[in-house]
């Protein structure tokens, strides 16, 4: 029985949207920047069709790509993961989730230093997250009081370190303000445990041991109905914490994309009859965020390396989808996620889908087309990009 890939590129942005400029995110375009800065040539995508979605400097189009390609426009407000992934589960967010460009209200800090015993927080303004340990690292070592941070995502970030707040105590004090102080109007997007060790000077995060507490994901969703169906769904990466762990059959979180990676080969040969929603998020996180487009490009590049084992694991009524959640263009002054098109390359039976994709009017269009082919009815926003 046939399965569906979805691979997510994270923070694979091909330039700006109409409404980029309400998010001061005009003339961004993390792909194409990357390609004219970097040169990156990425072979195997190529053949698959990238350089026919927007024009690349260093990828060519092809004349008949292997793979239909298209963009796609996100309809919800934001540009941060959750948002990203959610709309292309099918949900669509009328209101975007708060953010806090000044940091949190007074309200919900005391409420979350008194729930954890602690006399204050430190820090308590957007932040780069490499940055707010190194300035605030210190303090937090003599005090023991927590790092509490933001950034232009909707998200209440807490590090500490490992010596001093050991990591399950974190994981506690995330899963309280989770469930207890970011709640209401103050429900972001997500609750992120960022433990960091070392000495000042040369404080540094433990990404391995991040973990990301999210909302609780509407049940129509792409993911639950699938699940109800009796369909497999397989979480590889930081997919299964967006969706609070709902929904999902089996999950394996990774370290990096190279275990990603290793891990989606090693599932394509054994699962039959299941969605496997892979999330990549080195070029987001190690490269994208630190404006460093030669990072960047070296996990792009590291991607195309490994695309022909995927595609020789593909049977023939297999589906696979490569695309991004938001943009994050590492060639801009920002270390923000931009608002972006997103890339959509689709491989399947040449009798399922047409070459061009165009512009989809929605990244939930993803949601009706996996659900159209495994056969489940939904009321998803959005038009499938399959033959009927």
């Amino acid at each position: 029985m046939p399965n569906c890939y979805l691979i997510i590129i994270d923070g694979l942005g091909v330039g700006s949207q109409e409404d980029a400029h309400l998010y001061s995110d005009e003339g961004m375009n993390t792909l194409g920047h990357v390609s004219e800065q970097t040169g990156v040539k990425l072979p195997n995508l190529g053949q698959l069709g990238i350089g026919n979605i927007i024009p690349l400097k260093s990828v060519q189009a092809k004349e008949n790509p292997q793979a239909a390609y298209g963009k796609m426009r996100e309809v919800s407000g934001g540009k941060d993961s959750t948002t990203g992934h959610w709309e292309i589960a099918g949900i669509q967010l009328d209101k975007p989730f708060p953010t806090y460009p000044k940091g949190f209200p007074t309200e919900v800090i005391d409420a979350f230093c008194e729930g954890i015993g602690v006399e204050k927080v430190l820090c308590n303004m957007p932040y780069s997250g490499t940055d707010v340990i190194r300035d605030f690292g210190e303090e937090h070592l003599i005090s023991g009081n927590p790092i509490v941070y933001t950034s232009a995502d909707s998200v209440f970030q807490i590090a500490t370190h490992n010596e001093v707040i050991p990591v399950e105590k974190l994981y506690e004090w995330c899963e309280f303000a989770r469930t207890q102080i970011c709640v209401g109007e103050h429900e972001v997007g997500r609750v992120i445990a960022r433990p960091f060790t070392g000495n000042p000077g040369a404080f540094e995060r433990l990404s391995d041991q991040r973990h990301d507490f999210s909302a609780i994901p509407p049940k129509n969703n792409l993911v639950q109905k699938l699940f109800e169906a009796g369909i497999r769904t397989y979480s590889i990466g930081k997919v299964v914490d967006l969706f609070a762990e709902i929904g999902f059959t089996d999950f394996q979180r990774t370290k990096n994309n190279a275990e990603g990676i290793q891990t989606l080969l090693s599932v394509m040969e054994e699962v039959e009859d299941t969605f496997v929603f892979v999330n990549l998020i080195d070029t987001d996180q190690l490269f994208g965020h630190r404006c460093d487009p030669e990072g960047y490009a070296g996990s792009l590049k590291e991607f195309d390396c490994q695309l022909p084992h995927i595609l020789s694991k593909l049977n023939d009524d297999d589906l696979l989808i490569i695309t991004g959640d938001h943009g994050n263009d590492p060639c801009s002054t920002s270390t923000d996620h931009s608002r972006e098109f997103v890339p959509l390359l689709v491989v399947a039976n040449e009798k399922s889908v047409e070459k061009e994709l165009g512009v989809r009017a929605t990244f939930s269009d993803i949601a009706v087309s996996v659900a159209q082919f495994f056969g489940i009815e939904n009321t998803f926003p959005g038009s499938s990009f399959l033959k009927s």
